[in-house]
């Protein structure tokens, strides 16, 4: 098959009318993400060892399951929206990835930290809220970046819940024209574009951070 730039510029517009979706999806599971990981890796740090073992089963149970099951399945098994379905799906499913990050985080603050709080009569919530997170978070928000660009392209799976994002319109153009090379390569170029300038600010956010070879300042345990 040969490469027709008018098709190409005609199918265009149709495209790029569906990059809101990719991209408000792609919001929303990262907000779910940062959101859920920050509670899993608190439960599974919990005292009450069966509460901390449940969420850590959890945890594995969804890291173990590939994302496209877990996204039929919430979707055949509960009435919401293809386009809320695959935001928590996703949101779920990273979530687990993200609690790690945050653990690593957390590990890397010193036990004398937990020490000193105590001998100055912190509460553990005042300890988390104000020793412990505010030293974990920061190092690992490079970490977390990369699941932002993780997330943006995981959104064609959507496609298969029938969410109108780029892929599933690229789809669509091509079974009804039976050219699928022009609506592809757009849809790849397009991911491209959107993913590179985030990927090179995150690159910035590891060399500020010390995580690159050569780099000056001490990085995150991971």
């Amino acid at each position: 098959m040969t490469w027709d730039w008018e098709f190409a510029f005609e199918i265009f517009p149709d495209i790029l009318s569906a990059i809101g979706v990719t991209i408000g999806a792609t919001v929303a599971a990262y907000f779910i993400s940062l959101t859920l990981g920050l509670v899993l890796t608190l439960l599974r740090r919990s005292s009450f060892k069966p509460l901390a073992l449940f969420v850590a089963g959890v945890i594995e149970f969804i890291r173990m399951t590939p994302p496209l099951v877990q996204l039929f399945f919430v979707y055949f098994a509960f009435d919401m929206s293809p386009f809320l379905t695959g935001a928590i799906v996703l949101g779920v499913h990273y979530a687990t990835y993200v609690s790690e990050v945050y653990r690593s985080g957390i590990e890397s603050v010193p036990a004398s930290q937990w020490e000193a709080s105590k001998a100055l009569n912190f509460s553990t919530a005042h300890t988390w809220q104000k020793v412990i997170l505010p030293q974990a978070i920061p190092p690992v928000i490079p970490m977390l970046g990369n699941y932002l660009i993780v997330l943006f392209k995981e959104t064609p799976l959507l496609s298969g819940i029938y969410v109108l994002e780029m892929l599933a319109v690229a789809q669509m153009i091509g079974s009804e024209t039976y050219r699928f090379l022009e609506p592809v390569t757009i849809v790849g170029v397009l991911f491209l574009v959107l993913s590179y300038p985030s990927a090179l600010f995150i690159r910035y956010l590891e060399k500020r951070s010390g995580q690159l070879p050569g780099s000056s300042e001490k990085g995150v345990k991971t």
